[in-house]
């Protein structure tokens, strides 16, 4: 056979052999790296969260062997420097320059909601694993958004039942003047006030201030029967200190959604001993749930977990239950929200489902603070739905 036949005779084959290779159905091929878009804050005072939410999310991740629906994952990250005013800008060269398949974000409610409405017009699947910005699982729901956390109104609620039944009458609430904070109060006082409770003063400073005084002194001045607070990360660590600091701590109890206390005991020492939050998650649930993710999550981080971490865990959760259902397929959007809507997800926290307009229905825990540890002290609220209202799906 002449060097030429030959060559034309295995140029066939290998065409052959490619044609049937393009026939075979793409799980076969092996399906390219399923891209997600970490867009979470990774400097300034929400830096631990946007930590704590993606080791939890990369956890589930490796217990699943990497796969989530037969793909591999491949992690974009930004770092959204919980500024509003960058998110839009973060969020688009997230789909449009980097072509991620999912987006995971973020911590502040501002970019959260920058992100819902970008997730919103593109049809990108988001998914949110903090930030409680009432609307996103209210006017901006859409079948592609979904939330792994909570709405700031269901801690607030769960929360002003806490107080009302202690007998507190008179309340001062204090918080940050941003949606979180405005949210969290609404909820606390809708239930506090349904409870025959009064919200005698409310005292908010701009986002990220923590220059406390002149507020303190005005709580001393009010003398309320309870204060209610709304802070996290480092604000939360400089406003238990300044209140115990200003001798208020041992004169009017001191209430708080929980991530007044969540991933900041360390820092607040003996300042916080003692305190009442309500929240989703609590350090001694003492479930076989909980405690096998608390020991896998300290043997991979050398860390113990915290309520972020455990909304990355459910984050990457929720994105496997869609993904298995579709096969990897993610352009399959309405099976993937199908799925994960009807699912009933195993989370450290215990089980919860989603609402019609996708944020978690789920138990609030009272805790008190005491050994730098968030301990269980009952349910404050069973199955607790945010009212989603202005939703419309």
């Amino acid at each position: 056979m002449s060097p030429s036949r030959r060559t034309l005779i295995s140029t066939a084959v290998a065409a052959l052999a490619l044609s049937a290779l393009a026939t075979l159905p793409a799980q076969a091929q092996g399906l390219p790296k399923l891209k997600v878009g970490l867009m979470l804050p990774y400097t300034g005072t929400y830096a631990a969260l946007g930590n704590a939410i993606e080791n939890g999310f990369r956890l589930h991740v490796a217990e699943q062997g990497g796969k989530l629906g037969g793909r591999e994952i491949e992690f974009v990250k930004v770092d959204d420097e919980s500024d509003p005013s960058k998110a839009t800008d973060n969020v688009n060269k997230l789909i449009k320059r980097d072509n991620v398949d999912v987006l995971v974000g973020s911590v502040h409610s501002g970019v959260a909601m920058a992100m819902a409405k970008v997730a919103k017009d593109t049809g990108t699947i988001l998914i949110v694993p903090n930030a409680g910005a009432d609307a996103v699982t209210g006017p901006m729901c859409a079948p592609n958004i979904f939330r792994s956390s909570f709405s700031n109104w269901q801690p607030g609620y769960a929360m002003g039942e806490v107080v009302a039944k202690k007998g507190h009458k008179k309340v001062v609430t204090i918080t940050w003047k941003y949606a979180a904070g405005d949210e969290s109060v609404k909820g606390f006082k809708e239930s506090f006030e349904k409870g025959g409770g009064t919200v005698v003063k409310e005292l908010n400073l701009p986002f990220p201030n923590v220059e406390f005084q002149a507020l303190l002194t005005e709580i001393a001045a009010a003398k309320p029967d309870a204060v209610f607070t709304f802070f996290a990360g480092g604000g939360a660590v400089k406003f238990v200190k300044d209140y115990a600091a200003a001798g208020l701590k041992k004169t009017i109890p001191l209430y708080g959604s929980g991530f007044l206390t969540d991933g900041t005991l360390d820092a607040q020492g003996a300042d916080a001993n003692g305190l009442f939050t309500a929240l989703h998650y609590a350090d001694s649930l003492n479930t076989p749930r909980d405690n096998a993710f608390r020991l896998a999550y300290a043997k991979t981080y050398k860390l113990q977990p915290d309520v972020y971490a455990v909304q990355g865990y459910d984050a990457a959760q929720m994105l496997g239950i869609g993904m298995a259902a579709v096969k990897g397929d993610i352009s399959k959007k309405a099976e993937f929200s199908a799925a994960v809507e009807k699912a009933k997800i195993d989370s450290p926290r215990g089980a919860f489902t989603l609402s019609k307009a996708h944020n978690p229905v789920q138990d609030f825990y009272l805790r008190q603070v005491g050994d730098k540890e968030n301990k269980l002290v009952s349910i404050a609220s069973k199955a607790l739905a945010d009212p989603a209202r202005g939703c419309k799906m």
